[in-house]
């Protein structure tokens, strides 16, 4: 389920879905990603919650202006209050995502378009909901969304990309991110082992930052230096 060629489709076939049918999510696919939110935890020190059976959260107008329907089951991307919490809901979020595409479920990233005070979530002292993803069975697949080049979200310095360092931007440019407008950019160092990433604004642009970061070394197969996720290591 987790090897490099399924993790690529993933990516390639995951788009933003907002409206799903009845069909509840099997209870096999509910344990394996509870197991896998369990593991996100242990390693990021969030409180990222699954959540299932809720209407409450896509009730309010809210979510009928983001046309959202029907939307029963979530991630609620909760942890502790910080500089990095935005970026590691962003890293490990997606994670999580990509395996419920695996497993034939769709989604969507929701930042503000559904009603907090109704999030059936446990938020402890020091936390903060930053958001949830919606997550079911799709009415349809989504649609793919139009990305800019890579040469764009890029800066090599003007030499030619290595392959690794390519496939990495391809899966970055495929990433979901606020609105689509992908800001942000990664930058390849002159000795073309050392990659950057940084946010260029724009809404929740911290949380698309983890996102990004994510999908870049989950198929190039290096680090992103600097990253929330690498100070995780630090404190470590």
């Amino acid at each position: 389920m987790n090897s490099q060629k399924d993790l690529i489709r993933a990516i390639e076939e995951r788009h933003s879905v907002r409206a799903y049918t009845d069909e509840p999510i099997a209870a096999a696919v509910v344990e394996e990603l509870e197991e896998a939110v369990a593991e996100a935890n242990a390693a990021s020190g969030l409180h990222l919650q699954l959540v299932c059976g809720d209407e409450g959260a896509f009730s309010s107008l809210l979510a009928h202006y983001g046309r959202f329907r029907n939307v029963r089951n979530y991630l609620a991307l909760v942890g502790p209050k910080g500089a990095d919490l935005d970026e590691l809901c962003g890293y490990f979020g997606e994670k999580v995502v990509l395996l419920a595409q695996q497993l034939g479920l769709n989604s969507c990233w929701v930042g503000g378009t559904f009603s907090r005070r109704k999030t059936r979530c446990e938020i402890a002292d020091g936390e903060k909901l930053v958001g949830v993803v919606a997550l079911g069975h799709g009415v349809d697949a989504g649609r793919p969304s139009r990305s800019k080049q890579i040469s764009e979200l890029a800066n090599t310095h003007g030499m030619v990309m290595p392959d690794w360092f390519q496939h990495g931007m391809q899966a970055a440019a495929l990433a979901p991110t606020a609105l689509n407008q992908q800001h942000f950019i990664f930058t390849l160092d002159k000795a073309q082992e050392v990659v950057t990433a940084e946010t260029t604004g724009g809404p929740l642009s911290k949380v698309d930052l983890g996102i990004v970061e994510y999908h870049f070394e989950a198929v190039s197969g290096h680090a992103v230096a600097g990253s929330a996720v690498e100070r995780l290591g630090d404190r470590g």
